[in-house]
């Protein structure tokens, strides 16, 4: 039967991967008419599972079965369904839909349920649109900042616009917070989104964290200049510059078992017989402990200063998103340990996440937890990610006795 319900999960990933704003490749935005229709559909998949829908005050799709009685305390399970640029069909989305079966199937076994199940397919994990992530799941925890409503996309549209293009009212929004005495923890399922699994062939592993991460907007300035009117002893080469800072971001981020990435750098004005007078980049810097990744970022900045100072440039920071590192509940990680072994894997892996994910918000308002499975090669955010109908069987085997192991503790 998983082996069959694991395909009907795989089918289903490929009806929301056609919901894209883009015919040739995935892109599924925050507050969208693509997120729209995607909260739709996924809302059928939930009451066909049984369970009551809503969408609640930030856009996020969410179902609800009743455990014994009416109004008890929630075990949430979920993850999003919103994409980065040119995505694959199976980050986050397949972790939702794990969610919807394992509900159907509990429900189905008629047994008792100490508490109530819910799923949420999140509407903004990537901040792809407005630029800050997991405004989702925030919104869930209750830790929503209003400086968010001013944040725009590219085309001008701030976040409280969009709120009322798509039928919401921010002034309704708290109606979306979530409190402690309403949650007993939050599981998700999630596609590994790197290569230990893989390397290791093995199908399943229970998360033990996940990583912190800052991000940052960087600049170098210099000065702009003729390509072959300007000696190099009076160049103030911008990308030079801020080309020496990428290789010291690696480096550095090497040196300390970080990972640091760029992967925005635009120089301007742009001519290819222009010296680059302004470079604007970006910096993403996870690490599995906080302290790790803030000597890091300290590291970086001097590095930068002293490159800057040596070329005669200036240098400027501004950090647009932090997210400390989760440690997942022990409680949680048992449970799952459980469900990994009821899939017929009696060493269950235990690794950290190098990836965020909505946890990382959850556990401002609940514990939480989190069930990897393997995708080829490692490879996410890319339209070649892949999973085995046989490791979606597993992951559905495992989910499920994860719930039912929390289900017999009571």
């Amino acid at each position: 039967m998983s082996e069959t319900q694991a395909q009907l999960l795989l089918d289903r990933c490929d009806e929301l991967a056609a919901i894209s704003s883009r015919p040739d490749v995935l892109e599924r935005v925050h507050l969208s008419p693509e997120h729209r229709a995607a909260n739709d559909l996924v809302a059928g998949w939930m009451r066909e599972a049984g369970l009551k829908t809503w969408q609640d005050a930030a856009g996020n799709q969410c179902g609800r079965l009743e455990g014994r009685e009416p109004d008890l305390p929630a075990l949430l399970l979920g993850s999003h369904i919103d994409t980065v640029p040119d995505a694959g069909r199976y980050d986050g989305m397949l972790g939702v839909l794990l969610a919807i079966q394992v509900v159907s199937r509990i429900r189905d076994s008629g047994i008792e349920l100490p508490f109530a199940l819910e799923v949420v397919a999140f509407s903004d994990e990537e901040g792809t649109r407005f630029g800050t992530a997991l405004i989702g799941s925030r919104a869930l925890a209750g830790t929503w900042h209003d400086d968010w409503w001013n944040l725009t996309d590219k085309n001008g549209i701030t976040l409280f616009e969009a709120f009322q293009d798509f039928g919401l009212d921010p002034a309704r929004l708290p109606g979306a917070f979530r409190r402690p005495e309403e949650l007993v923890g939050y599981l998700e399922a999630h596609i590994e989104q790197g290569p230990i699994l893989d390397d290791a062939d093995r199908r399943l592993a229970v998360v033990s964290s996940i990583a912190g991460a800052r991000r940052f907007a960087l600049t170098v300035t210099g000065k702009a200049g003729h390509a072959g009117g300007t000696p190099f002893d009076r160049r103030r080469d911008a990308l030079v510059g801020a080309s020496e800072l990428v290789v010291a971001i690696e480096r550095i981020s090497k040196e300390r078992d970080v990972i640091g990435t760029v992967g925005r750098l635009q120089a301007f004005p742009g001519g290819v017989n222009v010296i680059p007078g302004l470079v604007e980049l970006s910096l993403d810097l996870r690490a599995e402990f906080d302290e790790d990744r803030d000597e890091s970022i300290r590291l970086i900045t001097e590095a930068a200063h002293e490159i800057c100072e040596r070329r005669g440039l200036a240098f400027h920071s501004t950090e647009i998103y932090r997210a400390d590192a989760v440690r997942c509940d022990l409680g949680l990680q048992e449970a799952i340990t459980a469900g990994i072994r009821a899939s017929g894997d009696q060493h269950p892996l235990s690794i950290w996440s190098r990836a965020g994910h909505d946890g990382m918000a959850v556990v401002a308002v609940t514990p939480v937890a989190m069930l990897f499975l393997r995708c080829k090669g490692g490879i996410s955010h890319h339209p070649d990610e892949a999973v085995k109908k046989a490791d979606v069987a597993a992951a559905l085997t495992a989910y499920e006795a994860a719930v039912r192991e929390l289900v017999n503790r009571g």
